[in-house]
């Protein structure tokens, strides 16, 4: 007659009470395991985050092709690359330049910000979100309108939060274009951003009489791709201007080697948790192994008055999961208030991730399930008649 669940935790409660020092040592070793596993993967969604914030604060990763001789990039060669490159999400071309003064305008007030003169995808290739109006349209391109495109910071500068900027008029060189849209601010290659003008390539060809472009920008759909897809280019434009000089370079150089660096040291803790967590799983099966030989005439006298095989399998093994849980849930919640702290401290993105929890608390059942099970079924296993003679 087997027992009934509340009875075998009862026995099996009882039965490490019996020797609290050598219980109290395994949850620790389990304890030391799972709080470098869990430690490791706060490190992994930490780092993460703080990558997702960098990204986040800058434009969409991009390559920037430039090209410096006589001959110069033109739209043409944005084409060529649009045709022949891999992965492309979206490309575009740019043109920095400014007006006599480098003020922009509007009534009482003034500023001095960047002013781009930009092709059609320039938004889904920045990666930038239009906070009011529209962007340029195609007839804007075609019909030479003069109307420009500014970003939330300039639109602050210009009208101090008390009008609408779309639709208004403002003078760049004694120029006046009318504002279509606004776009949010990024900070730019070069630092902090100071207010960004965009006209359409069109109007500044038309102010300029120029044809060439300054740099042409790709974004890949996959960041992992843009260092392949900045060789691909660079490749491209050699095989167009072999006598060319084409440079390449991408926004997000520091963030992907900052990533690499934080990968490897994220993996390196990694085989150190799983190391200790196996230490935890090699005393949990000690003490299992010691238990069965000190306890060899109960576990007969149990089978004796009609303990089964099963009975005795599943309270070994419940000892395991007794252990391996009291410990595992030690070290979430210690290694979650220590992360609480050091991320409030140094103002890091830190929340509670219930599936980082659950994964180092399942290694550590895991575990100490499977290094308590051998000895258990062979504890399961033992004649009645032989272990209680050896009592």
């Amino acid at each position: 007659m087997s027992l009934s669940p509340l009875d075998l935790l009862r026995l099996t409660c009882i039965s490490l009470s019996g020797n609290l020092l050598r219980s109290a040592l395994t949850t620790v070793g389990v304890f030391m395991g799972v709080a470098a596993v869990s430690a490791t993967l706060q490190v992994g969604n930490i780092s993460r985050a703080v990558i997702d914030e960098q990204l986040a604060k800058q434009e969409a990763p991009q390559v920037k092709i430039f090209m410096w001789d006589g001959l110069g990039l033109k739209l043409e060669d944005m084409e060529f690359l649009r045709q022949r490159l891999k992965g492309i999400q979206a490309i575009s071309a740019s043109n920095g330049f400014y007006f006599e003064g480098g003020k922009v305008v509007f009534q009482a007030e003034e500023a001095e910000p960047e002013m781009i003169a930009v092709s059609q995808d320039y938004l889904l290739t920045s990666g930038r979100q239009l906070m009011g109006g529209r962007f340029f349209s195609p007839t804007d391109f075609a019909d030479y309108r003069p109307v420009v495109v500014i970003d939330e910071l300039l639109a602050t500068k210009l009208f101090k939060g008390d009008a609408e900027p779309v639709g208004k008029r403002i003078y760049a060189a004694r120029r006046p274009y009318i504002i279509v849209g606004v776009m949010e601010s990024k900070e730019g290659s070069f630092g902090k951003p100071r207010g960004e003008m965009l006209v359409s390539m069109s109007v500044y060809k038309a102010i300029t009489g120029s044809q060439r472009i300054d740099s042409i920008s790709v974004r890949p759909y996959n960041l992992k791709d843009i260092k392949g897809m900045e060789k691909q280019a660079k490749k491209l434009l050699k095989q167009r201007f072999p006598k060319a000089e084409v440079n390449t370079w991408n926004n997000v150089k520091k963030i992907l080697e900052q990533q690499e660096i934080l990968e490897l040291a994220s993996q390196g803790l990694l085989a150190v948790g799983v190391i200790s967590l196996l230490v935890g799983g090699v005393g949990i099966a000690n003490i299992t192994i010691a238990a069965v030989m000190e306890r060899t005439p109960e576990i007969g006298l149990r089978r004796a008055i009609g303990a089964t095989q099963r009975d005795i399998l599943l309270q070994f093994i419940l000892e395991a999961v007794i252990l391996s849980l009291a410990g595992g849930i030690a070290a979430i919640v210690t290694v979650h208030g220590l992360t609480v702290v050091v991320a409030d401290v140094f103002k890091l993105p830190y929340k509670f991730d219930s599936n980082t929890a659950a994964l180092a608390l399942g290694s550590a059942l895991a575990v100490g399930v499977g290094a308590g099970f051998l000895p258990a079924l062979r504890a399961s296993q033992l004649d009645p008649v032989k272990a209680l003679r050896q009592g």
